[in-house]
């Protein structure tokens, strides 16, 4: 190993270090499931602001976008557009009400005024379905993110296993010692890092175009064989009708997706008032409006620097490759620092994601399953706490063997499938369960489990699995539905079955839960309450 590799290697020990710090030190502060499930509910606006953006900011945002851009110009900042369009129908529709009406997971909200076992079962498999699949793309940055540091030959894919093995061990790690505390202050340290990375590149980006845009922009059109058609719609979604219909399923899963991910729904829980709630979006929208504003120059700055022969086939070490180029170059101490800063920054990114996520569904499994179907509301705190420490071990091993797979993919375009598994599943029956009185438990279970079928399924048969080079089966050709993003077929079938197995259904009228269930959401009374009933 050369005195780079050893700089490189050195930071990017010390950041996961770090981490490891905090979450020993959160650890001594929890005591109760309140603690491990929602920080005790004692985060400000500002400090959750920064966490769901710690959490939001992911290894698809950082790597994957950058790369989507440095490879498909303007139509890879699409994917920016619709990640922070999203925040809008989170904040409008779903943050305040949630946090007023739950308690520790979204199916509290929905089991509220519905028959507990089916709807809680039916929650739960949702939310560690979106969450593998948002864990199977930080789990593959970080698997070319340290073939890049190490300077191991990407095509080493026994490194790159194990890679994804060790993040794996870690997030259990953080989940199992940490809880929510340690998970959110490892995901706001995240935040500040990634904020000040990223806006240092930028500004060393800008700099070479002498901080003119346009310049930037020219150059990046320049020296990518599209030219000008670099800078303009149409070269990845508007070659033909397939692929403007794969665009429109694209955003709507994007702008639906977010207010339906568990993992950003769970932060709501840790505030301890609704305004707190509506500040942490504020805040939130913020931050994760300034970085993507910060992914464009990375994008473009890489097709402009950068060698198109030297960035890897999906684009995810666009954003490493590029702060080396602006540091000085491959072989200089400055392009070493700087690689090992945003490479540390970048993985520090996916530890903190893959503990949310990871959290999140074990928090599912531990209170939903465990405790509300298997022992019907009757388990302790400390019993609950248990399971949900083996459960988040059970679904980091489950990540980690469906993540070796998926290595050939964007990790951007991974977290969109898992946009669109959250927008046609769970989506239709927190929406339908706020707004509708009649909504019911066959309605709610439909809807879960029908948008959840038709976006795993539409994506199994499509290019994604198999059928194209790039898809994680290369060798096998079992695809029908020729769309990569399931969203425009499934979303529509989420919302339609909730409607359907509603209306359908002689379950008696829960029109007086619904009626509890909004003064709830309005005022917030009950939400530090548990919600059995």
């Amino acid at each position: 190993m050369d005195g780079d590799q050893i700089l490189t290697t050195t930071l990017f020990l010390a950041v996961v270090a770090l981490t490891i710090a905090i979450t020993f030190w959160a650890s001594r502060n929890t005591k109760s499931a309140a603690d491990y499930y929602a920080g005790g509910r004692s985060f400000s606006g500002l400090q959750n602001g920064l966490a769901i953006g710690g959490d939001y900011m992911s290894a698809a945002s950082f790597l994957g976008i950058s790369g989507a851009i440095a490879l498909s110009g303007y139509d890879g900042f699409l994917y920016s557009i619709g990640f922070l369009v999203a925040w809008l129908v989170a904040l409008l529709l779903v943050a305040e009400v949630l946090r007023n009406s739950g308690r520790y997971t979204m199916a509290d909200q929905l089991a509220y005024r519905m028959r507990q076992r089916p709807v809680r079962m039916a929650a739960a498999t949702s939310t560690v379905a979106v969450s593998i699949f948002y864990l199977l793309a930080q789990m593959v940055g970080a698997g070319a993110l340290v073939s890049l540091l190490l300077g191991i030959d990407p095509d080493n894919n026994l490194v790159k296993n194990l890679t994804i093995f060790v993040v794996g061990a870690l997030m259990i790690f953080y989940v199992t010692v940490g809880g929510m505390k340690g998970t959110t202050w490892v995901q706001i340290v995240k935040a500040v890092l990634l904020m000040t990375g990223s806006a240092l590149v930028v500004v060393l980006v800008l700099a070479q175009f002498g901080f003119n845009l346009s310049e930037l922009l020219g150059s990046a059109a320049a020296n990518r064989d599209a030219g000008q058609a670099f800078l303009e719609p149409g070269l990845k979604y508007g070659v033909d009708l397939t692929s403007k219909i794969d665009f429109l399923s694209l955003g709507l899963a994007l702008v639906l997706g977010t207010a339906g991910l568990p993992h950003i729904l769970i932060r709501f829980y840790t505030v301890p008032t609704s305004r707190d709630a509506r500040k942490s979006v504020l805040w939130a929208i913020g931050l994760i409006g300034v970085f993507y504003l910060f992914t464009l120059v990375l994008g473009f700055g890489a097709a402009a620097l950068l060698d198109p022969e030297d960035m890897d086939a999906a684009g995810n070490l666009a954003a490493p490759l590029l702060s080396q180029e602006v540091g000085g170059g491959d072989g200089s101490v400055g392009g070493a620092v700087l690689l090992a800063l945003i490479a540390a920054v970048a993985f520090a990114t996916i530890l903190a994601v893959v503990a949310g996520l990871t959290l999140t569904s074990s928090v599912s499994v531990a209170h939903d399953i465990y405790n509300s179907v298997i022992r019907k509301g009757e388990a302790s705190e400390k019993e609950e706490m248990r399971v949900s420490r083996w459960a988040a071990a059970g679904i980091g091993l489950v990540s980690i063997l469906l993540a070796i797979p998926a290595q050939n993919l964007n990790i951007a375009f991974l977290v969109a499938l898992a946009f669109a598994v959250a927008a046609s599943a769970n989506l239709p029956a927190i929406l339908y369960n706020m707004f509708w009185r009649r909504f019911n438990t066959r309605g709610a279970c439909w809807s879960i489990y029908g948008g959840l079928i038709f976006a795993v399924g539409l994506v199994f048969f499509s290019p994604v699995v198999s059928g194209s080079e790039t898809a994680m089966f290369p060798d096998a050709d079992w695809a029908w539905f020729p769309l990569q993003n399931p969203g425009i077929i499934s979303i529509p079938a989420g919302f339609l079955l909730g409607w359907l197995g509603t209306i359908t259904s002689r379950e008696p009228s829960t029109a007086e839960r619904y009626t509890e269930l909004e003064v709830r959401a309005l005022t917030g009374a009950g939400a530090e309450q548990a919600v059995q009933h």
